[in-house]
């Protein structure tokens, strides 16, 4: 009996001693003042990864073409001289180390994990891109071309790989046409929105400075092709938005005809592929349903023309990415063109 009471007074000891500690190591006083709010992590993190704004953005994705890898992967996914820009693996991996290294065994299309990376700043409009800087542009890596933030990204592959003959082959007077596939490349963009690249040809018409194309400066890629989703344009599509060029425009249009001016600039490249056909520049070829260059040499001017010719035909958008820089190029090339004598007359 003595024992058991020893054992509860020893446990009452204890007890009272851990509680004297626990005090002692607890500070009273005032309450001090509120801290500033935080940031709500998670609240930030479903700005973009919510189930429901996941989802609309994949099906997004799934209508545009980069999606499907139309026109790409298949062909030049796995080369690796094309891959950069053919395949997601490709892009990642001249992300990540400024090139690629080998053939890509098994390329596949673009997906999200293409284009973005890991976030930096864990803010809203950190949307974790791999690449949005100024470029140094292919066809001339001295230079800088910025199309603005986010709209780098685009850049990076809608460029022409090559600059234009006069570049390529100062001085000379003739310039050889090597292959079919000759000319900027499919999709150059970039050089369009930004003014610059192309063969500018001295005529009737004053060329823009460069950059100084007001969808540059007011819209740029993202702001026409990832506007609010809407009827199947914007968003992930990479559709252009008609709605966001009314908007600019504060216009009811319901096309993308401006003022006539993708009416006019189609115009001039007809009469461009006409005068490039009348030289024996450019021939119809049925088997691939297209308008292609014959392999040979040319005086200087006509390949000039026929890389103006060829680039802003798959810039594809018919004067819209910068109205005056088209304009010019297209009216000048055409006026030296034009003055070319036919071949045997």
């Amino acid at each position: 009996m003595k024992k058991a009471r020893l054992f509860f007074q020893l446990i009452g000891i204890v007890v009272f001693t851990i509680s004297l500690f626990m005090v002692s190591c607890t500070k009273e006083g005032p309450m001090g003042p509120a801290g500033e709010d935080g940031t709500d992590g998670n609240s930030t993190c479903l700005a973009c990864h919510s189930g429901e704004i996941k989802s609309n953005i994949e099906a997004q994705f799934a209508m545009s073409v980069h999606s499907s890898g139309i026109n790409a992967v298949d062909y030049a996914g796995g080369r690796s001289y094309c891959a950069e820009c053919h395949s997601h693996q490709g892009f990642v991996q001249f992300a990540n180390t400024g090139e690629v290294i080998g053939d890509i065994t098994n390329p596949t299309a673009w997906e999200c994990a293409t284009c973005h990376g890991l976030h930096e700043t864990m803010e809203v409009t950190d949307y974790a891109l791999r690449l949005n800087d100024p470029i140094n542009p292919i066809f001339d890596s001295e230079t800088t071309m910025d199309l603005g933030g986010n709209s780098n990204l685009c850049a990076n592959c809608h460029q022409s790989r090559r600059a234009e003959p006069n570049v390529t082959n100062p001085g000379e007077e003739t310039f050889f046409i090597s292959s079919t596939h000759y000319g900027p490349h499919h999709g150059a963009q970039a050089n369009v929105v930004a003014g610059v690249g192309f063969a500018e040809i001295s005529g009737s018409v004053a060329y823009p400075e460069a950059g100084s194309s007001k969808h540059l400066e007011l819209a740029s890629c993202t702001g026409c092709h990832m506007a609010e989703f809407a009827d199947g344009e914007g968003g992930h599509t990479w559709n252009p938005s008609l709605n966001a060029c009314n908007t600019c425009h504060e216009a009811t249009n319901e096309d993308f005809n401006y003022g006539g001016v993708r009416t006019d600039v189609e115009t001039k490249l007809e009469t461009l592929r006409d005068e490039l056909v009348r030289l024996g520049v450019v021939v119809w070829v049925e088997e691939d349903e297209a308008y292609e260059p014959v392999v040979g040499t040319y005086p200087m001017i006509q390949a000039r023309a026929f890389f103006n010719w060829v680039g802003l035909e798959e810039d594809r958008s018919f004067g819209t990415h910068n109205p005056k820089y088209i304009d010019a190029l297209l009216q000048n090339t055409i006026e030296a063109i034009q003055a070319e004598p036919t071949p045997g007359s």
